[in-house]
C-alpha cells in the first residue's frame, strides 16, 4: 500500500450502453468486454458497495467534499428513480462531516421536466455534449438509426436552463469543427453557456486496444481515423477561441483549458490530469464493479479488480497504480523533456502519445504541434494575467490594459 491520497472516479453505472452512436466514440467498443451482457446496469449490491467505499476511502484520504461523477454510455437511460436510489444511498452512508456532490455527463436527449426537477433539487452539476451548430454537431453525433441528434439535445439544454441547473458544455474537437473555433465558441456562448470544455479527438486506424497499433508521424495523413482532428487544426481552434475569450469574456465565460493554463503560468500545483506531471489518481469504474487505472485505459491489462471482491482502498493506493501514474513522466521523449513548455503540458495524455518526435522517437504526443502553437500564441497574455492574479487583481485587467495600449497606438 502507498500513502492514501485524494482520487477521482469516473463511474459508468450503465457501462458503455448508449442511446446514440457517435462515430468517434471510443467507449462503445467496450461492449466487446462483455460479450454475454444484455442488461448493462449496475446492480444494487455493486452500487451500494461503491457508494459506501467511495465515502470511506475519500475520508481516509482526507477529503470531506466527496464528488460522484456519473458517465456512460448514457446514464440517463437508467431513469430518474435509479438516481433517486443513489442519492438515498449517499445520505445513508455519509457522515455529517462529509459534503456529497454529484456530476452527471449526458447527451441530454432523454431529459424532461421530471429529470429537471430531480437534478435541480439535488444540486447535480450536468455536463451536456454539444459539438457546435446543427450542421457541425450532426456530422458525427447521430443516433442508432443514423439520424441527427441536435434538435433533441437542444430540448435537453432547455430543460437544464429552465430548471436552473448548473451545467457546462462538453465539446469534442474533431475533423468537422477543428477549423471552426470562433463559430463554435460564439454558438455556445449564444446558448447562454458559461462553462466550456473542449476535448480533442484522435484515434489510430487499425488500432486494436493498446496493442499492435501503429505509431503515426507528425504529418499523420491516413494513419488516423477520418474524424480525428489534426494537431495544427486543434492548435488553431484553441488560439481562435482564446483570442475572443481574452478580448471579451475573461471572468464571464470559463473555458477549462484556459483556466488550467492560467494555473500553470501562476505556478499552481496539480490541475487537470491531462497536463499534470504524473497521473493515476483519476480512475474508472465499470457497471460490474471492475476498477480500471483510467477511463482511457479500460482494457483487461489495466483492470485492478472488482470492488465487491477486493476493497477499493487496496486497489487505489498500490505500487502498481502508482507506477502507472509515474510512467507519464518517465516515458517522455527527449523532445518533450527539452521543451520550454514542458511545465504546462508535461507530455499531455499518455493515450495520445502515438506520434514520433522530430528525432524519430516513438511515444510522442500527437497534439504536440497544436499545444505548442497555443502556448506560443497565448504566452504573453497568460504571463500578464498570472502577474495580475499574483498581485490579487482580476485577470480581466490584462485585457483592459492591452485594449488601452492598442487604442493609444
Amino acid at each position: 500500500m502507498t500513502q492514501p491520497r485524494p482520487f477521482n472516479l469516473m463511474t459508468k453505472p450503465i457501462g458503455p450502453r448508449c442511446n446514440i452512436e457517435c462515430q468517434y466514440c471510443y467507449y462503445l467498443e467496450k461492449l466487446k468486454l462483455y460479450p454475454s451482457e444484455k442488461k448493462f446496469r449496475m446492480s444494487d449490491e455493486v452500487l451500494e458497495s461503491y457508494v459506501r467505499q467511495v465515502i470511506e476511502t475519500s475520508l481516509e484520504a482526507g477529503t470531506t467534499e466527496i464528488n460522484f461523477a456519473w458517465q456512460g454510455g448514457e446514464p440517463t437511460m437508467l431513469g430518474v428513480d435509479y438516481f433517486r436510489k443513489i442519492v438515498k444511498l449517499q445520505a445513508k452512508h455519509a457522515p455529517a462531516a462529509a459534503k456529497i456532490t454529484n456530476a452527471l455527463q449526458t447527451n441530454g436527449m432523454l431529459l424532461d421536466d421530471e429529470w429537471g426537477a430531480f437534478l435541480h433539487d439535488n444540486a447535480f452539476l450536468v455536463g451536456i455534449s454539444i459539438d457546435g451548430p446543427k450542421k457541425v454537431h450532426d456530422r458525427y453525433r447521430i443516433d442508432r438509426q443514423g439520424q441527427p441528434t441536435f434538435d433533441k439535445v437542444m430540448r435537453g439544454l432547455e430543460i437544464l436552463q429552465r430548471h436552473e441547473i448548473e451545467h457546462n458544455a462538453l465539446t469534442t474537437v474533431h475533423r468537422a469543427n477543428g477549423g471552426k473555433g470562433k463559430d463554435v465558441y460564439r454558438f455556445l456562448k449564444g446558448l447562454g453557456i458559461q462553462f466550456m470544455q473542449f476535448i480533442p479527438i484522435v484515434e489510430r486506424n487499425g488500432a486494436d486496444g493498446l496493442a499492435g497499433a501503429p505509431q503515426v508521424d507528425m504529418d499523420p495523413g491516413n494513419s488516423v481515423t477520418e474524424w480525428s482532428v489534426s494537431p495544427r487544426a486543434y492548435g488553431k481552434f484553441l488560439c481562435d477561441v482564446f483570442d475572443i475569450w481574452f478580448r471579451n469574456d475573461i471572468g464571464k465565460v470559463f473555458v477549462q483549458h484556459f483556466d488550467v493554463m492560467l494555473g500553470k503560468w501562476v505556478g499552481a500545483p496539480g490541475g487537470l490530469c491531462v497536463f499534470a506531471e504524473t497521473c493515476g489518481d483519476s480512475l474508472a469504474l465499470e457497471h460490474d464493479g471492475s476498477l480500471y487505472s483510467c477511463d482511457h485505459y479500460v482494457y483487461p491489462e489495466y483492470r485492478l479488480g472488482r470492488i465487491t471482491e477486493t476493497p477499493m482502498r487496496e486497489m487505489l493506493w498500490t505500487e502498481r497504480q502508482a507506477e502507472f501514474g509515474r510512467a507519464k513522466s518517465t516515458t517522455l521523449t527527449e523532445q518533450c523533456k527539452n521543451c520550454d513548455y514542458r511545465f504546462a503540458c508535461n507530455g499531455g495524455c499518455p493515450k495520445h502519445r502515438i506520434a514520433t518526435s522530430r528525432n524519430g522517437e516513438p511515444g510522442h504526443n500527437y497534439f504536440c504541434e497544436g499545444y505548442t502553437m497555443f502556448f506560443r500564441h497565448a504566452d504573453a497574455r497568460l504571463r500578464d494575467m498570472a502577474r495580475l492574479v499574483s498581485m490579487g487583481r482580476p485577470a480581466a485587467d490584462a485585457a483592459r490594459s492591452q485594449s488601452r495600449v492598442h487604442n493609444k497606438a
